[in-house]
């Protein structure tokens, strides 16, 4: 989500678990040069790291850990606004207070062919999401995303979905 921003400088990707995987980050486009990896999971500590990271960086992905407090995210959004970063968050456990979300993607379902019992070629992976939020104008859209492992993921035709211009949660 955040491989367009990195052109215009170092994208963050704040990390509470520690389970992040550059190489899957520099697939997805994002140079390893332009990737800053935080590691941060105190939730007492954590939001004033992810605000001092909003004043100088062009993207933000940032997993929140258990008990960070719905005040301070709301804090975070109003801040990531005012400085038009875009921020993906993605809670560990639970969910974003309402009416944070710009735009929230859920996924509903995973279905891979060609692999059985372990093994075989992965042939297609079809991703099922719900979108919903403030982007989505009141109304749930059921999208699906295929990969076949040769080209970037890729929207199923006939489902029309507005690139995201800014998004916050």
């Amino acid at each position: 989500m955040l491989a367009r921003r990195a052109g215009a400088g170092p994208v963050v990707y704040l990390d509470a678990r520690g389970w992040l995987c550059p190489p899957a980050a520099w697939e997805a486009g994002i140079a390893p040069e332009r990737l800053i990896v935080v590691r941060c999971s105190d939730p007492v500590h954590w939001a004033r790291v992810a605000a001092t990271l909003l004043e100088g960086i062009p993207g933000l992905y940032a997993e929140v850990p258990r008990g960070v407090k719905d005040a301070q995210l709301r804090k975070l959004a109003a801040l990531a606004r005012s400085r038009r970063v875009p921020v993906v968050l993605r809670p560990v456990r639970g969910e974003l207070p309402s009416g944070l979300a710009h735009l929230r993607l859920e996924a509903r379902e995973v279905r891979w062919d060609g692999t059985d019992a372990g093994h075989g070629r992965l042939q297609q992976r079809r991703l099922i999401f719900e979108a919903s939020g403030k982007a989505m104008r009141g109304m749930a859209q059921t999208i699906e995303v295929e990969d076949h492992g040769a080209d970037a993921v890729r929207l199923v035709p006939r489902l029309a979905v507005t690139p995201a211009r800014r998004v916050v949660g």
